[in-house]
């Protein structure tokens, strides 16, 4: 019983990822998703309660469950910090430059003037992600490999670096995909530039 609630389950995510995806949040319908699945609009609300609760865990599924293992993988006892941010910078960029994060992204911006889309996305997937950076700079600041700063600013200011050269431009069409090795050398600059306020003197 278990299983077939599961496979119920990921079936109506399915469906409302390709109806979000083809007319948007806004213009999305639980009852165009549920004719996708069929059974009773009852059994879809049983399942997500409203709408902005699907579309989220849509998202969640697609995209931020991988950036969740990304983030697992920093060591916070690391002897080589910069090594390890720069391969933390160097996985976590292709994952947030795939097609599909970016269109979550764009979907996310677009409807967050409507909804509580927006905040649910960031306690949701930016805000996890954030607190997990912090902790390993604290731990790597309490270590003296970093100096003693605000961990949860210096999170921020990590993540907003690693994205400042590319997002803007891929969040607007200017640009429609990078090269890994742009992709690498991005977060080189990146590190550099955080490590160079907050590297130990």
């Amino acid at each position: 019983m278990k299983t077939k609630t599961e496979a119920k389950r990921q079936a109506i995510l399915q469906a409302a990822a390709e109806v979000f995806r083809e007319v948007g949040f806004e213009r999305a319908s639980m009852s165009e998703i549920r004719a996708r699945i069929g059974g009773s609009k009852a059994t879809l609300y049983n399942y997500f309660p409203s709408k902005e609760k699907l579309f989220f865990e849509v998202m969640y599924q697609a995209k931020e469950l991988e950036l969740g293992a990304i983030t697992a993988t920093l060591d916070p006892e690391a002897a080589d910090v910069k090594q390890e941010l720069l391969h933390f910078g160097q996985k976590l960029l292709p994952a947030l430059y795939s097609p599909d994060a970016i269109a979550i992204r764009r979907l996310a911006i677009a409807e967050s003037a409507h909804s509580d889309i927006g905040k649910l996305v960031f306690e949701g997937s930016a805000l996890p992600m954030e607190k997990q950076v912090a902790e390993f700079l604290r731990r790597a600041m309490k270590r003296g490999r970093l100096r003693s700063a605000d961990a949860k600013i210096a999170a921020m200011q990590l993540l907003s670096l690693l994205e400042s050269e590319l997002m803007q431009r891929m969040l607007l069409g200017v640009e429609v995909s990078v090269k890994p090795e742009s992709l690498k050398a991005s977060a080189r600059r990146a590190v550099d530039v955080f490590l160079l306020g907050y590297q130990r003197r």
